[in-house]
């Protein structure tokens, strides 16, 4: 149940970031993708800090939204360079 439980969440982080960065979009899949790698580093950053210590369906959204937010302005940082 875990796997398709961050699938879930890595979906609506994906998307919500894609939203949120407006840009020509990467793809479902690669939504996917990044809002899996952005839940890890979203857990990691605030984890780091003190503000995040695990939870339910919304904090894991918004956790791994921030984590792709920020995930996809490095990943534009690097085209850019």
């Amino acid at each position: 149940m875990g796997l398709i439980w961050m699938i879930l969440v890595g979906l609506v982080a994906g998307w919500a970031a894609g939203k949120i960065m407006k840009g020509s979009g990467y793809g479902a899949l690669m939504d996917i993708l990044l809002g899996i790698a952005g839940g890890i580093i979203g857990r990691l950053i605030l984890g780091f800090f003190g503000f995040y210590h695990g939870g339910g369906l919304i904090s894991s959204i918004v956790v791994a939204t921030l984590g792709a937010v920020i995930l996809v302005w490095l990943v534009r940082m690097l085209k850019r360079a």
